[in-house]
């Protein structure tokens, strides 16, 4: 680990020490006062230091910790620091290392590389890695033999295996599933048809692609190395995967009877790699409320350095800094964590900062099966996650008509000048795309709330996921305003009477009665 990398980490500290000194409170709030009924402006949300929510924002987004990359050391020093605020505010940890409680929750994933080379022969037809075909997954491999349709391969009914034996054979499966919509169901769905496959013994699994996701994108995504979950007991390596791109139905024959193919590949070398994500509790003051839980999740991850960004880059800046997404939500869910533990509420509070989202939502998938407190016991996710901002007079909300908090979240931005905008840009699908979503699969109520933008335009995409978005580009007065009507709209979760519900009909309000109990 280089040098610098430890001298910002410990200036960094000073720094949000030496803020938090300067305010005159303590740096560990051992004796953090109950919620009591004092007006609102005499909540710490109030008075919270531009400059301290700054030194969080130039820590985290600094050139020292590379983007931090899930896997890399950048990414380790961002996840020490957000620990050690933690314990600076006197949270409880809820994770758990070497059987010892720890802020952390160690993730072990996978590193995937992209695999080399790949063809099929179809007929008289020839694809190739790069242009009609992908690879999912699986080691080196070379086999023919005369395919099998499955359906979806999802089950062993109609649309699936209908009880035959695919022990060694090469399956054939339709893209998706009748209810997979966006990304991460369609992405769900083939996890688990290999799933399936591999238990039944397949040698490998083929799926015709034409969903909605384009294919161009498909392809630049998966001949790149990736991150990944490992499933659940697989010992060895996974069975061979493959989609192909059957825009058109154009490899329609495969699902038919008698059909053969011929398939060469080097496949994808998988390497182990460790992350975590950070967690602490503070506790609830009211006898009854304090076992129900408000989770604050952030994720502090970003996508790296240079050609491992797998975003274009100049020579002169190769660093993506990842100040707008996510060091300035990560900012909020430490400015909360403060306020919060100053002053306590009424239910208690999981501050949770989430790795690997940028490699697709990993930290918040793997905490909602592996979660620190009971996800019965959870009765909300105040996620905050953002592109960037083209709008300092209000805050974004991706869920707020759906998720039962509209007055309390309406209340704190109000209280700060700001207004809140409902569901921007709905054709991007944004609900589903950021770490809430896999708390809303489990039927937690779950908006994510963002910095103030209505659509996608010029302003957000200068920044977004560009290697421009470092800390000396944000507008730092409106940054602190973003931070306090997050915090304080927390608190005004925590003290809610009732548990936020779910709006009727919603796609994920089955999913909440079942959790629930209703």
């Amino acid at each position: 680990m280089r040098s610098s990398f430890i001298v910002s980490f410990l200036a960094g500290l000073l720094v949000v020490t030496s803020s938090l000194q300067a305010q005159n409170r303590p740096v560990k709030s051992t004796s953090p006062k109950a919620q009591t009924t004092a007006p609102a402006a005499q909540l710490p949300e109030f008075s919270l230091s531009r400059a301290e929510v700054e030194a969080h924002i130039r820590f985290l987004a600094s050139d020292e910790l590379q983007g931090r990359k899930v896997g890399e050391p950048g990414n380790w020093i961002a996840a020490r620091y957000i620990a050690e605020q933690f314990r600076q505010l006197g949270l409880k940890p809820a994770g758990m290392v070497a059987n010892k409680p720890d802020y952390l929750q160690p993730i072990d994933l996978e590193r995937v590389k992209a695999a080399s080379s790949a063809t099929m022969l179809v007929g008289k037809d020839t694809l190739h890695l790069g242009k009609e075909l992908v690879v999912m997954a699986g080691g080196p491999t070379s086999l023919s033999g005369e395919v099998i349709y499955v359906g979806y391969g999802l089950t062993d009914g109609e649309d699936g295996y209908k009880g035959r034996d695919v022990k060694g054979r090469i399956l054939v499966a339709q893209g998706g599933s009748p209810d997979a919509k966006s990304p991460r169901e369609i992405f769900s769905a083939s996890a688990a048809k290999r799933k399936l496959a591999s238990e039944k013994g397949a040698a490998a699994l083929i799926e015709l692609y034409s969903e909605s996701i384009p294919w161009g994108f498909v392809n630049q995504y998966f001949n790149r190395e990736q991150l990944a979950i490992p499933t659940t007991g697989e010992t060895t390596a996974p069975i061979m995967h493959l989609w192909v791109n059957n825009a058109n139905n154009k490899y329609k024959q495969l699902k038919e009877a008698g059909q053969t193919i011929t398939l060469q590949t080097s496949g994808r070398l998988r390497t182990s790699a460790l992350s975590a994500n950070v967690a602490g509790i503070i506790e609830g003051t009211d006898p009854k409320l304090k076992d129900e839980y408000v989770v604050l999740s952030a994720h502090f991850d970003h996508i790296g350095v240079g050609k491992a960004s797998g975003t274009p880059y100049s020579p002169g800046d190769s660093i993506f800094n990842g100040t707008r997404d996510n060091a300035m939500g990560t900012a909020a869910i430490l400015e909360a964590a403060k306020t919060l533990s100053l002053q306590r509420p009424k239910r208690s509070v999981l501050v949770l900062a989430l790795t690997g989202e940028e490699a697709g939502t990993l930290g918040s998938r793997f905490y909602a099966d592996h979660p620190l407190v009971p996800l019965k016991q959870t009765i909300f996710d105040l996620n905050t996650d953002g592109a960037g901002y083209n709008d300092t007079t209000i805050v974004s909300v991706i869920g707020l008509e759906r998720t039962g908090a509209k007055t309390e979240i309406e209340t704190a931005a109000k209280a700060f000048g700001l207004g809140v905008f409902a569901e921007p840009a709905p054709e991007q699908g944004l609900f589903d795309r950021s770490d809430n979503v896999h708390f809303a699969a489990k039927g937690i109520p779950a908006p994510t709330f963002s910095a103030g933008f209505k659509a996608f335009d010029e302003a957000i995409g200068k920044y977004y996921h560009q290697a421009i978005d470092n800390p000396e580009s944000l507008d730092y007065g409106y940054t602190l305003r973003y931070c306090q009507a997050y915090a304080y709209a927390a608190r005004l979760i925590a003290n809610r009477a009732t548990r936020p519900k779910w709006s009727i009909g919603d796609k994920y309000e089955a999913a909440g009665k079942t959790l629930y109990g209703q």
